[in-house]
């Protein structure tokens, strides 16, 4: 299989299933937590397959790749 997208990589299809079901069980906070805890862990688990998305679509260089020297 060709990839052709970020979205043909496995571990962006299992991110986004990720971030689905951390939206879906945010809601069952309690009520006292549900609007700035569960906030912060849905963004948290979206920005992985955000993450993804735009180190796939950024044109990699070689300098990326480099491995630090130690002194």
């Amino acid at each position: 299989m060709v990839i052709q997208s970020y979205q043909d990589l496995d571990v962006y299809k299992r991110s986004y299933q990720l971030a689905l079901d951390v939206h879906r069980i945010s809601f069952t906070l309690p009520q006292s937590e549900r609007y700035e805890l569960s906030s912060q862990i849905r963004r948290a688990a979206v920005s992985i397959p955000l993450n993804i998305a735009e180190g796939y679509g950024r044109k990699s260089s070689q300098a990326e790749f480099k491995p630090i020297v130690q002194r």
